[in-house]
């Protein structure tokens, strides 16, 4: 291993924050230095997000986070991930013809998340007011950010689309028929004046000014302007023909976002905090669980061994998410037979020398029928022909697109907040008129099959891929995470096995060669299934890619630095912070003093 990384590691006592922006990232920092705490800061840092990432992000879509309390001692997560609309049956889904929830348009939308937990975090643990943390956003979209390329691409993309199907989205992301030019000076007034009117709710103490806030999103011009457009909203979607919501007045006026226990492990002395299986975070914890009987210390951290063993013990865990994962509040969920040592001692002695093409999941006692639908799943042609995945994720790499945000922060109390925010993408769904923003469309997630854990149901959380991290270990605390869908999991479990295995830092191990598989189901529209391949990229070294060939993998190269997003943040025993952010996209950066 070499010393050299692509920019410096953080490091400081103040405060540091690292997202996939480096204006989001500022503007955090900016907020400590006013003297905020991490929750504050995250915040604001989550809505600069939605302005300057509109592409990955918006104000309609989900945020789960995983924070740590100085205060109280507590880590907690916190769900802003919103439900099927009580409207949203199997019975209404298959009457449309459809086999597949498709992966944009009305149908696909669930009850918003993102902006009631948002305020949620601010009201409970932060100290700031609401126009505090608004006002960067809100400043930005009024006044123009520079437009990243990658976002000019995605709006010039689908320009023709817009004004044909979707001009209440031409009229936001393509005024006058004309799509941003890269660099160019980009604003969004709508959502100026959407943020704004929010910022100026009133209530006699900062408490009661942000639950105003979350009410008017619920019932009050906000939710009026939504329902006002859905009520004769009949669009275009992916599947190739136009429909309307399901989503109605009372889904969004009574959902609040929540908090709840994490998911723990504990993995070579690391305690791992993750999300529970309405998402996909307990994979990362069951790969760990997989990978306990080898001894990774002694492998080259770019060898083949290390990379077969990686994505070996991947498709297991993942096997098992598609089987058995779903929201926990509406269905029987094995999660502490799926992270038991005995489970996954028997797990681990499927790994064999080749790479294997099988789709593997689990026998669970009781639970057999999961594991046989999922194997029939995996098996269907869902005769939706070449489409794109409807998530955003590593599409950089062939649309020119992007995938979805992430934020680490931590203040000089010890405060600390792992985010990752997504849904409400510009290219996913129709802007609603006055507000400057899109719906979600996370309810492609579920599956129009009966009796699953994952079947789309009323008032059921679809089985989110968003999974922030939190981990700890003899008084050093850590927060990390990536966007990238199916492959968040697998490119956090291969940075941390780096990071706790051999002696590197934060940014070195961000700058090395990662990879990923894709042999298992895809979380997202048309789900694909691409038995035994694997993505790497090239300077890895042609011994390994030859080598990882040689047993089995199809491997795809991809370019240095262009596969992966992730960011982290740590505290160490002494209070010393440290932060650092992937050079891939140049556009994550790290901050901090």
């Amino acid at each position: 291993m070499s010393d050299f990384t692509t920019r410096p590691e953080i490091r400081g006592t103040f405060g540091v924050v690292t997202s996939t922006h480096w204006i989001a990232s500022s503007v955090g920092m900016a907020i400590l230095e006013r003297g905020g705490n991490a929750f504050d800061s995250a915040v604001a840092t989550g809505l600069a997000l939605q302005v300057v990432e509109p592409h990955l992000n918006g104000p309609a879509g989900d945020m789960p986070a995983i924070f740590h309390s100085a205060k109280t001692g507590e880590t907690q997560v916190l769900c802003g991930q919103g439900p099927a609309p009580a409207a949203a049956t199997i019975a209404h889904y298959k009457a449309q013809g459809l086999e597949l929830i498709p992966g944009s348009g009305l149908l696909a939308t669930v009850v918003p998340g993102a902006f009631d937990a948002w305020m949620l975090m601010l009201r409970d643990h932060g100290t700031m007011y609401l126009r505090d943390v608004m006002q960067p956003a809100i400043d930005y979209a009024r006044d123009g950010h520079p437009v990243l390329p990658r976002v000019a691409a995605t709006i010039e993309g689908l320009a023709d689309f817009f004004a044909q199907e979707w001009p209440t989205s031409e009229a936001v992301w393509a005024p006058s028929g004309q799509a941003p030019k890269p660099h160019g000076l980009f604003k969004n007034p709508d959502l100026a004046d959407t943020y704004d009117r929010l910022a100026r709710s009133e209530g006699a103490t900062r408490e009661a000014q942000i639950d105003k806030a979350r009410e008017t999103w619920r019932t009050g011009f906000v939710a009026e302007a939504i329902f006002d457009y859905l009520e004769d909203a009949h669009v275009m979607d992916v599947s190739g023909a136009p429909h309307s919501a399901v989503l109605a007045p009372e889904d969004i006026a009574s959902w609040r976002a929540t908090y709840e226990a994490p998911l723990t492990y504990r993995y070579d002395g690391w305690q791992f905090h993750k999300t529970g299986p309405w998402s996909q975070g307990p994979v990362l914890l069951q790969a760990l669980a997989i990978l306990k009987g080898f001894d990774l210390s002694a492998m080259d951290p770019n060898g083949a061994d290390f990379v077969h063993l990686v994505v070996e013990a991947m498709k297991l865990a993942y096997a098992d998410r598609e089987a058995y994962y779903g929201d926990p509040t509406q269905s029987d969920i094995p999660i502490g037979h799926l992270l038991s040592e005995d489970y996954n001692a028997e797990r681990r002695m499927l790994i064999e020398q080749t790479a294997s093409q099988d789709q593997r999941p689990g026998r669970v006692p009781g639970f057999e029928h999961l594991a046989d639908a999922y194997l029939k799943r995996a098996a269907r042609d869902f005769n939706v022909g070449a489409v794109a995945a409807q998530e955003p994720t590593m599409s950089h790499l062939t649309e020119k697109r992007g995938d979805t945000v992430h934020l680490d922060v931590i203040d000089r109390w010890g405060n600390m907040v792992s985010a990752t925010p997504s849904g409400g993408w510009l290219q996913s769904s129709p802007v609603i008129p006055g507000l400057g923003f899109p719906l979600n469309s996370r309810a492609q997630m579920f599956w129009l099959d009966d009796d699953l854990p994952t079947s789309l149901a009323p008032g059921r959380r679809p089985r989110t891929t968003l999974t922030p991290s939190l981990a700890e270990k003899d008084g050093v605390q850590l927060v990390f995470g990536t966007p990238g869908g199916d492959q968040q999991d697998q490119w956090q479990l291969i940075w941390f096995l780096r990071f706790a295995h051999f002696g590197l830092g934060l940014q070195e191990c961000m700058d090395m060669p990662l990879f990923h598989s894709m042999h298992f189901q895809g979380s997202f529209f048309p789900r694909e299934v691409k038995a035994g391949e694997m993505m790497i990229e090239e300077n890895v070294g042609k011994a390994t890619i030859a080598e990882l060939r040689a047993r089995g993998h199809k491997v795809t190269v991809a370019d240095t630095w262009t596969v992966g997003r992730l960011t982290a943040a740590m505290r160490e025993a002494d209070g010393t912070l440290r932060a650092a952010a992937t050079p891939r996209l140049m556009q994550a950066y790290a901050v901090g003093r």
